[in-house]
């Protein structure tokens, strides 16, 4: 029977499965940032490249929250790699996702296209995914896979570096010399493991900062590399200036080094990108 003829039914058991999930959004640009990815891999326990098998048009009645200029699709799609996912998936999965339509105004055509998953299982459907966010269904190509792997790898690491918060609090201290300080910036995160940046100053060098992800704050400690998780950890989520309530001192000249050697790391680390679409 081909998807037309089933395609009322098919749409309407969706519906009645996915009922208590929210709409899934619309799809993820063809080149997702490194943020984006980090992202979607960090929130999402499954990612998972599948081909499409078929697809059928949810009724715009029966697809609430849907965006303007998108149809509601449901996917079924084979299972082609788990990159991760503990519980393992399915050979066969079922999906929805939200596309836009093409300049005709008709849905996309997904059959044997290949996309990477970011989602969740639904409790008590074997076989049915949740897509975990706007960016969630990502054409896929060999370079994103070579992106996303490592990635996956550095999550999936016991010395994985947590999730930033935000700024706990701060101090700087100037030195014996004109021109030597040492600021330290201690980081909230989400498990209350320990972060720290560390700012130091020498006469006649630029600053030198690192991060550290241990109790031990490490003069020696260097910046992350960019594009990588511990980049991600602080780009994507600092504040972009230093809180003035988090600086522990009211010497007017140590607040203003504080909140300038901050502004030192920010700019180091550059702009968190994403993706548009």
């Amino acid at each position: 029977m081909t998807m037309r003829a089933r395609s009322l039914p098919l749409v309407s058991a969706a519906l009645l499965m996915l009922a208590a999930a929210p709409p899934p959004a619309p799809a993820t640009p063809a080149a997702p940032s490194f943020a984006d990815l980090a992202t979607l891999a960090d929130s999402a326990p499954i990612a998972v490249r599948v081909r499409v098998r078929d697809q059928a048009v949810v009724p715009g009645e029966r697809a609430p929250g849907l965006a303007a200029g998108h149809a509601r699709l449901y996917v079924e799609a084979e299972t082609l790699a788990l990159f991760t996912g503990s519980g393992g998936v399915p050979q066969q999965l079922r999906y929805l996702a939200d596309m836009p339509l093409d300049a005709k105004g008709r849905a996309p055509k997904l059959k044997k296209r290949e996309f990477v998953l970011f989602a969740r299982a639904v409790p008590g459907r074997p076989g049915e995914l949740q897509l975990a966010g706007p960016r969630a269904q990502i054409p896929y190509t060999p370079a994103l896979e070579t992106s996303l792997r490592p990635l996956l790898a550095a999550l999936a690491a016991p010395d994985a570096p947590p999730r930033v918060t935000g700024v706990r609090d701060a101090a700087s201290s100037a030195g014996a010399l004109a021109g030597e300080s040492e600021t330290q910036i201690f980081l909230a995160t989400d498990t209350g493991a320990p972060a720290a940046l560390t700012v130091i100053r020498r006469p006649g060098l630029p600053p030198r900062w690192g991060v550290s992800w241990s109790e031990l704050i490490d003069q020696a400690a260097e910046p992350p590399a960019k594009d990588t998780l511990a980049w991600y950890r602080l780009a994507c989520t600092l504040p972009p200036t230093l809180p003035a309530e988090t600086v522990e001192t009211s010497e007017e000249a140590d607040r203003t080094r504080a909140a300038e050697d901050y502004a030192v790391v920010i700019a180091a680390l550059g702009p968190c990108e994403r993706g548009t679409g």
